[in-house]
This record gives C-alpha cells, sequence and structure tokens, in this order.
C-alpha cells in the first residue's frame, strides 16, 4: 500500500458531529430572529434591548463556537490516534 491509501483517520462517531453544529446553529440562527428581540424594553444602562441583545450574541456566539471547536478536536484526536493504535481497519 501506498502512503496516499494508509487512512490517517478512524471511523467518525455522529454524536460530535451533531452537537457541534446544534452549536453553531445556535450561534447563527438566534441573532437573525429580529422579530423576538425588537424593542426598547428592557433597557440596561440606557441601551435599548434592541442594542445590548445583539452585543450579548457576539460574546454568546464566540462561547459556543469555542465549544464546538473543542469538540471537533477531541473528536479528531480520538480518530487519528485510533489509527495509530491499529484498530481501524
Amino acid at each position: 500500500m501506498t502512503s496516499h491509501e494508509t487512512p490517517t483517520r478512524g471511523p467518525a462517531r455522529p454524536g460530535p458531529y451533531i452537537i457541534a453544529g446544534i452549536l453553531i446553529t445556535i450561534a447563527i440562527v438566534m441573532p437573525l430572529l429580529v422579530p423576538m428581540y425588537a424593542r426598547w424594553d428592557p433597557t440596561l444602562w440606557n441601551i435599548p434591548f434592541f442594542y445590548w441583545y445583539q452585543m450579548l450574541w457576539v460574546f454568546l456566539a464566540a462561547g459556543l463556537l469555542a465549544i464546538a471547536y473543542l469538540i471537533m478536536r477531541k473528536e479528531d484526536r480520538r480518530r487519528r490516534a485510533e489509527v495509530r493504535e491499529g484498530k481501524a481497519s
């Protein structure tokens, strides 16, 4: 076998990909639901809800994407370790 045909990763498990996909979907969809937060009250330091809710999602989305990245990195390491240990066929 040539090195091109040698697998570099073991088989994938769907769970981590589904969880990461859900987290990414939440981070994208929630700020797009404008009618849900298109209002003035409650204000935060005289900033209307419309603005501070959007700014809150900047940080929430960054956190959700970081969690998704960590999940995918752990899954990739597991798959690579599986090949190194010779478990994958």
